[in-house]
């Protein structure tokens, strides 16, 4: 069945015909999960691109938030030239964007220029590698990404020009499931809602969330590299759908420290010959489930601290671990408990994993990827979940609590035998290195907190 907004070749080359559609981008994601590329003038690209694929430097897989290549990386340096890589359109990614002008939208893979096989350090590729490691167990792998995201009514220049203080949020009252508030501001989330079903990203609904001008926005659940890509699309969407509207919309895991933050719950289940693999008759708790559901489990929490930088990707990050605030503090499991980290919920066919460790900033090729990773290893090494834990985890200050901080989390990361194993050396040294200089630019800066409190009274 054809995903509305999704398009083949042939469609395209008939909108273009039509001259509904005369731009197609053609772009992949960062480290941070920006988009990046170029547009394409759509006759020259079904000439050449979609077939050929296109060119771009590989600085693009070493540069900070501000676009500077950064020293000190293998990949790709100053003394290597900066060259180019192939970016290949994977054309089962081909849609309309909706929310421009006679535009459609095409995610690429990061190929070497020599060998055309997939960049090691691409997010994109860290997830197909797992992806494949699933397929020769016999895993298909089903996903979903719960985003949330504040919206301002000032728009994004105003909001850097007023260096992002005193913004005024859409919302002056916690609006969680409130429908009167939550039609203050219909005309952004209504117009969300349909330039993505028109976009091939499936709407299941959205919502007011529990932080002023903060809302949720769920899309149906897909293949995971699929949803990723939908993930993708949702963020550039909002994003440029705000931009158009004078707004501005932010998936900070923190935007502010009175302010519930911001996640991206991953929810996960396997399938095998058309069923359900975690779906059986064991009990674990109240949940009736297979070996194969006990085992992904028990990978997973296990191996989350090793993998946390995929998940929690900032400095910022790391403000959102809060008790008491919707965002989970320790490693536990429960079943429909939004306290614990892990939530287990659905039965049946239905029966999935949900992970609330993610933020919203995560890039999601890297969050799936590490999900999985964990899921497989425990898998094929039988690893037993801890016992459900039922209660408040808050108050439970005997558990293992995550990673406080973006250096504490990779410097684990930077040593852990299981994320060498699952990603290759390559790309933990490379991620490393990433996450190290987010660090150091964090640690080199002055924030209005230090002048706030140091100004005057040091």
């Amino acid at each position: 069945m054809q995903v509305r907004g999704k398009l083949s070749i042939e469609d395209l080359r008939s909108q273009v015909e039509e001259e509904a559609i005369e731009t197609v981008i053609v772009a992949f994601t960062d480290h941070y999960g920006r988009l990046v590329g170029k547009r394409f003038d759509a006759e020259f690209f079904l000439e050449s691109a979609a077939e050929d694929g296109i060119h771009g430097c590989d600085y693009l897989l070493t540069t900070d938030m501000e676009m500077e290549p950064i020293p000190g990386y293998k990949f790709a340096n100053w003394e290597l030239g900066y060259g180019d890589f192939h970016l290949v359109p994977d054309l089962n990614s081909l849609r309309a964007a909706d929310w421009l002008d006679k535009t459609a939208l095409v995610l690429c893979d990061v190929q070497n220029e020599k060998t055309h096989k997939w960049v090691d350090v691409a997010p994109r590729s860290i997830l197909r590698k797992q992806l494949e490691a699933a397929d020769q167990s016999g895993y298909a792998c089903f996903a979903a990404s719960e985003l949330e995201y504040y919206l301002f009514e000032n728009n994004y220049r105003q909001a850097f020009d007023q260096h992002y203080q005193d913004l005024k949020p859409v919302g002056w009252y916690l609006e969680d499931y409130h429908i009167l508030q939550g039609s203050r501001t219909e005309p952004f989330n209504a117009a969300a809602r349909r330039h993505l079903k028109n976009s091939g990203v499936p709407v299941e609904n959205s919502k007011g969330e529990w932080g002023l001008g903060q809302h949720e926005l769920n899309v149906r659940y897909a293949e995971i590299l699929e949803m990723a890509d939908r993930h993708t699309v949702y963020k550039q969407c909002l994003k440029e759908v705000a931009d158009r509207m004078g707004l501005s919309v932010t998936f900070m895991a923190k935007f502010h420290e009175d302010r519930a933050g911001s996640s991206c719950h991953i929810h996960i289940s396997l399938w095998k010959d058309g069923e359900n693999a975690f779906s059986g008759d064991q009990t674990y708790g109240p949940v009736q489930g297979s070996e194969v559901f006990k085992w992904f489990l028990g990978g997973w929490i296990k191996h989350a601290p090793d993998i946390m930088p995929f998940y929690a990707p900032t400095v910022n990050s790391y403000k959102r671990y809060v008790d008491g605030s919707w965002a989970p503090t320790r490693l536990a499991w429960s079943y429909d408990n939004r306290t614990a980290g892990f939530r287990v919920v659905g039965k049946g066919k239905s029966l999935r994993i949900e992970c609330r460790i993610p933020g919203a900033d995560c890039n999601p090729y890297l969050a799936f990827a590490a999900s999985l990773a964990c899921g497989l290893d425990g898998i094929q090494n039988k690893i037993e979940p801890p016992a459900i834990f039922e209660g408040d985890v808050y108050a439970a200050k005997n558990l293992p609590s995550v990673p406080k901080s973006l250096g504490e989390a990779t410097e684990r990361f930077s040593k852990s035998e299981f994320a060498k194993s699952a990603f290759g050396e390559a790309v933990v040294e490379h991620y490393t290195h990433h996450f190290t200089q987010e660090m150091n630019a964090y640690n080199k800066a002055v924030t209005d907190w230090e002048r706030k409190r140091y100004f005057e009274r040091i």
